[in-house]
């Protein structure tokens, strides 16, 4: 290989000057020179500077027309701090929109970039594209932010791609065609309909949504049998063949420790499922002698039944169930509610264990539970997938679960314990797994669990604000382990930008605007101690007396 780009996705990304069978032709021609020999790197680069023009060619300058510089969210954050941060956060949407030319509609032929009929917010980096469930929490941004037109023609481009694929593609390149991404949209236009009530929206759109659902309950279910009985659940998969596109010389690569051409084009399918599920790469999807130790090249992804996907697939389940509610809908939403039952009663047989507190995943290869920390295991928490007659007992268990663990580093609760080198393992932190966890914890009622949540919030958002503070940037992901500083590892290098990390963060602003300070309010005090005894000794007592009032009024104020 040539490898002529040190990212793969450069040479994907980029616009062709000539027709595909046009392109082929020359490519053809310019091959038949090297009957003798293979071309050089620099014959091939100056091959692709002849035929093929940079990447990004495919957008136009575009400035949110719904932007607002101070969305009213802002006056709630009552930490000015917080507030300034917050207010610059809101303005990096405008950097991260794009809109595509409309040479892009009349030659899609060019380009691989899909085309779509609204602009996106994207997520930064070497990410031009729309990204699937990287939406969902670019979403939670945008509502917050005021630009509801904005996020409706987010939802509009999704429901556009339904309704000519039948699903939405991992992200917005037909080289992402034959997979998807965590199923998030109808969460998303749930999210739409509860800022904006707009339940014409639902109802012109209810058909799409059910299309999305339909494909993931007939493209990805499995059958699991555990102790005599049979329980559906998803699997995350891949229905194309070779490496990807946006890592070809990366999985080639990785790739020759197999000999045999079936198993390399397994090993691409495993790659290729991992990266359906977000997590592209992690120890989550390694299985070697039943355990998740290895490397990639022990990647079994369409071996394990994920327990978030299947938290997703209730919510799916249970939000069209609503949606039909809505519209008096009887008999399609008791469909949807018998899913969403049959979906927690699965969910309990296969991935929830008393003994240990938590849902795990499971290996259906080894047909064992994978008893390996991942925020994603409290999963069910956040969508709600549990008997709700059981909650106490759970979330009694799940505590005791994340005490066990011990997940509360300084930058974060990082995505494993398992040091690989992979970017979706320690010691990396990333905003989706930092939200579901504190939303999951919060949701419950618990006032532990609430607690908990609160606590991780606090310690993610400060962390993320030390790092903007220093590099004026948000990052994709961050290291668990240092406070204030953004994450390493896996195929690229370090984004900036960034769509979901600036969503999570509003949302934890604005859920926790009252009480949420840059600094910790019992240092403060402690700091005041110190220096009261050096300047007035005399009244100690008094001092001492006062600290501990309005140490205890913080704590009331606070927790």
């Amino acid at each position: 290989m040539a490898k002529i780009y040190p990212d793969s996705k450069k040479f994907v990304d980029m616009k062709m000057k000539y027709s595909p069978n046009d392109t082929l032709a020359k490519f053809d021609l310019f091959m038949s020179d090297f009957k003798e020999k293979k071309p050089t790197r620099e014959d091939v680069q100056h091959f692709v500077e002849l035929n093929f023009e940079a990447e990004g060619q495919e957008f136009e300058d575009w400035r949110p027309e719904d932007w607002v510089e101070h969305p009213k969210f802002l006056d709630n954050i009552q930490d000015r701090d917080f507030q300034r941060w917050a207010k610059k956060l809101n303005h990096i949407w405008t950097t991260l929109g794009r809109k595509m030319k409309d040479e892009v509609k009349s030659h899609q032929e060019h380009y691989s970039i899909i085309w779509i009929p609204n602009p996106v917010i994207v997520p930064g980096g070497r990410f031009r594209e729309f990204y699937y469930w990287d939406s969902y929490w670019i979403l939670q941004g945008l509502m917050l932010s005021e630009m509801h037109h904005t996020a409706r023609g987010i939802l509009e481009n999704f429901l556009y791609i339904v309704e000519k694929y039948g699903y939405i593609p991992n992200g917005g390149r037909i080289y992402y065609l034959a997979r998807s991404q965590p199923p998030l949209l109808i969460p998303m236009v749930n999210m739409y309909y509860e800022f904006t009530r707009d339940a014409t929206f639902i109802q012109q759109n209810l058909p799409t949504l059910e299309k999305e659902f339909d494909y993931w309950m007939t493209n990805h279910s499995k059958v699991v049998h555990l102790d005599g009985k049979n329980y559906t659940l998803a699997v995350y998969g891949d229905r194309s063949q070779g490496p990807r596109p946006e890592s070809y010389s990366e999985d080639v690569e990785s790739s020759n420790i197999f000999k045999e051409q079936n198993k390399k084009e397994a090993y691409y399918s495993e790659l290729k499922a991992a990266a359906e599920s977000g997590w592209d790469f992690s120890s989550r999807w390694f299985i070697t002698n039943a355990t998740n130790k290895g490397n990639l090249t022990n990647i079994k992804t369409r071996s394990i039944v994920p327990v978030d996907l299947n938290a997703m697939i209730y919510w799916n389940a249970v939000l069209l169930a609503d949606f039909n509610n809505l519209f008096g809908n009887a008999e399609k939403a008791r469909y949807y509610s018998d899913i969403a039952e049959q979906w927690i009663e699965a969910t309990k047989a296969v991935l929830w264990h008393e003994e240990i507190g938590s849902w795990l995943d499971y290996d259906l290869h080894n047909q064992v539970k994978r008893d390996y920390f991942y925020p994603t295991n409290i999963s069910p928490l956040w969508t709600g997938c549990y008997d709700k007659s059981e909650k106490d007992s759970i979330v009694r268990n799940v505590l005791k679960y994340l005490q066990n663990k011990k997940i509360q580093y300084p930058g974060g609760v990082p995505s494993s314990v398992e040091h690989t080198g992979e970017q979706w393992d320690y010691p990396n932190a990333w905003p989706p797994l930092q939200h579901m966890m504190i939303v999951g914890l919060n949701n419950t009622g618990d006032e532990y669990a609430v607690r908990l949540a609160y606590e991780l919030a606090e310690s993610w958002v400060r962390s993320n604000y030390k790092a903007f503070k220093e590099k004026d940037a948000m990052y994709e992901k961050y290291d668990s382990t240092v406070f204030g500083v953004g994450g390493g590892g896996g195929e690229y290098e370090i984004q900036l930008g960034f769509g979901w990390s600036n969503g999570v963060i509003m949302d934890l602003l604005y859920r926790y605007s009252d009480v949420l300070t840059v600094d910790d309010p019992s240092l403060l005090l402690t700091s005041s101690v110190q220096e009261a005894k050096v300047s007035s000794s005399g009244i100690s007592s008094i001092t001492t007396a006062l600290i501990a009032l309005l140490v205890s009024l913080s704590a009331g104020f606070i927790g």
